[in-house]
């Protein structure tokens, strides 16, 4: 058992004991060595105030005065947890910008702190976790705290919002759904109290966000999962039909092996190739993925989509053009 485990297998022991244990008893139960017993009740009284009294001569137990009042921090998880843990941590902190770092700040300190102690080290090296963000968008802390407040209060939200198509700038009364974590950027779902309808909003293109009286109307989650996350990517609706893409074989096995929807159907091809299915409501993002990987992919189904592809790489021809 790891450190965590035996930490907690003796905080019960001694919790339990009318009488001092040995440490030949304390070794039997935690599978370990009289010195690795002896740091561990040390760890226990200095770093975690156990109220330990004793000798390695009696034996050792909490005080009876303090024994009933004294439990171990609620922050207290395995290694394995913890390396989860603080792993999301990071990721959600580095893919965020400096949005959650200040607010999930305490919590790395915390989980840092049980790591270091666990392996007996001074520092635990967060330098050797690495997540590199990709085209985040910067967004205004207050407004991504106030909307996240939203959607958990389950309150009313008023905001400006910038339209990033046309620039317009629109006046907002909405009740808030979810906040969505989508290509490192956040977006609100939300029900739109003027348009009577679902939309998703860039919390970055949102300004001027405050909470209002009253509370939020909630939607059932199996509309909006229908209305959401039934088509392609962060354009919702329901699905106009299934676009059908094939590629290379040079970069069959990348495609085979990523997520482009929960309802996707792919399969290899006889020649190496890879086909793919996906439902999609609008074109525009399904589109900029498929482009992305140039001439190794192309559009098969539905001709409407086929040509809207040609279309666009018609179009990215000419800028090259004398």
């Amino acid at each position: 058992m790891d450190k965590i485990e035996r930490i907690t297998a003796l905080h019960r022991t001694l919790k339990a004991a009318r009488y001092p244990v040995t440490v030949k008893r304390l070794q039997d139960e935690l599978g370990c060595s009289r010195a690795t017993v002896y740091r561990d009740l040390a760890f226990l009284r200095d770093a975690l105030m156990g109220p330990i009294e004793g000798d390695g001569e009696t034996g050792f137990r909490y005080r009876s005065e303090e024994s009933d009042r004294f439990e171990l921090p609620g922050l207290w998880l395995s290694s394995e947890e913890l390396y989860a843990l603080l792993a999301s941590q990071q990721l959600l902190a580095r893919t965020s910008g400096s949005t959650l770092s200040s607010m999930l700040a305490p919590l790395q300190q915390r989980i840092e702190g049980l790591l270091a102690a666990q392996a007996g080290v001074n520092r635990w090296p967060m330098e050797r976790v690495r997540v590199i963000p990709h085209r985040g968008r910067r967004l205004d802390e207050a407004c991504f705290r106030t909307a996240a407040s939203a959607v958990l209060e389950r309150r009313r939200l008023t905001f400006e919002y910038r339209a990033r198509s046309t620039d317009e700038v629109t006046r907002r009364k909405v009740s808030p759904q979810r906040i969505t974590h989508y290509r490192d950027n956040w977006y609100l779902d939300a029900w739109d109290d003027d348009r009577e309808g679902l939309r998703s909003f860039a919390v970055d293109r949102i300004y001027h966000a405050r909470l209002s009286d009253g509370v939020a109307q909630d939607i059932a989650d199996d509309v909006l999962n229908t209305h959401l996350a039934s088509s392609y990517g962060i354009f919702s609706g329901e699905p106009k039909g299934w676009a059908t893409i094939v590629f290379s074989p040079k970069i069959a096995r990348w495609v085979a092996d990523e997520h482009w929807h929960s309802k996707q159907q792919g399969r290899f091809l006889p020649d190496g190739r890879y086909e793919l299915k996906v439902p999609y409501s609008d074109s525009r993002e399904l589109l900029m993925d498929v482009l992305h990987y140039g001439a190794d992919a192309r559009v098969v189904e539905p001709a409407s989509l086929r040509e809207q592809a040609r279309a666009l790489l018609s179009l990215a021809l000419s800028n090259y053009e004398q």
